[in-house]
């Protein structure tokens, strides 16, 4: 991967509340092309992340680069390749949807040459072409979603930042807002914060977990799919042997007995301990019913992360 596809690079980064470390030295960067999720449990430091790299606050510590450009050193630079949308999109209801994105495109110091091109554009991309006359109040919350996002995009960011984007929206709503978003990755990275773990599967290809200011979990969605398949066989018998038995196969402590002639057998080289365990059971008449990896998904690993990581250090106070 090359320097130029590097749109965000967040080097050290940390923010104090007072006594209050709200972000501890999180260092992370963001690629053309790719949709990453930023996860955490509530009061983790996302909000606080996403305020400081919109460029809302300034950090304590450490340096945000936007596509090369310091965003304390030149802030209008760096924001100028910056589209950001807040979990309360900033619209104002009186307007229409023309009028308020091209107040936007002004904001955005688009040429007035090129503003309703500018506009065309973000309508057509966020399915917005047929209410642009309308009342921004008279739509639907799905509709000013979508708004949200065509002032996000107008004057075609490098990077765009969307926080909880999907919240409160219906099913159907939902999945054309995630339809939206993975067209984004065609021209723009995308930074996407949320607490709906099935949305991070269905369009991210990367995933970085948060946990109490700290940066715990930073992998691609194929790297999560290869956690996701456990490290650890579910076992069914019909005539279970004694767990000392099965324990000779796989070692001793591996063996998880969950009764009903049940078990969990923690163990590396799954493939080969399974094999073991299916001749070992048909040698003595155990009665295989069952036996196959157990399969994590995304909300097991977040819980076990989030649960496990930094849990002597609850308060974050910097002494």
């Amino acid at each position: 991967m090359t320097s130029e596809n590097i749109l965000i690079q967040v080097d050290q980064l940390s923010r104090r509340f007072g006594p209050l470390l709200a972000l501890d030295e999180i260092s992370f960067e963001v690629r053309k092309g790719e949709v990453m999720g930023f996860l955490g449990p509530n009061g983790a430091g996302k909000s606080t992340t996403m305020q400081i790299l919109s460029g809302n606050l300034a950090p304590s510590a450490g340096r945000v680069m936007i596509c090369g450009v310091d965003l304390l050193d030149q802030p209008k630079q760096a924001k100028a390749q910056l589209g950001y949308l807040p979990d309360q999109p900033p619209l104002y209801l009186e307007l229409t949807v023309d009028e308020y994105l091209r107040y936007c495109a002004r904001l955005n110091r688009i040429p007035a040459a090129q503003r309703q091109g500018a506009l065309d554009v973000a309508k057509q991309r966020c399915g917005l072409t047929e209410v642009g006359r309308r009342l921004i109040g008279n739509l639907s919350k799905g509709y000013r979603q979508r708004i949200g996002i065509a002032q996000a995009i107008i004057h075609s960011p490098a990077v765009v930042i969307l926080d909880e984007p999907t919240v409160g929206l219906d099913p159907i709503q939902i999945r054309e807002i995630r339809h939206l978003i993975s067209e984004l990755r065609d021209e723009h990275g995308v930074i996407l914060s949320t607490h709906i773990l099935p949305e991070v599967q269905a369009i991210c290809d990367r995933v970085q977990i948060i946990n109490k200011g700290r940066l715990v979990l930073s992998d691609t969605i194929a790297g999560l799919q290869q956690r996701m398949r456990g490290e650890s066989l579910w076992l069914s018998l019909h005539q279970p042997p004694e767990p000392a038995a099965l324990e000779k196969i796989v070692g001793e402590g591996q063996v998880e007995s969950l009764g009903d002639g049940r078990f969990r057998i923690h163990a590396d080289q799954l493939e080969r301990q399974a094999e073991r365990i299916v001749i070992e059971a048909v040698k003595n008449n155990w009665g295989l019913h069952e036996i196959r990896p157990e399969r994590m998904n995304l909300e097991q690993i977040f819980v076990d992360i989030t649960s496990s990581e930094l849990g002597a250090n609850d308060e974050r106070a910097v002494s």
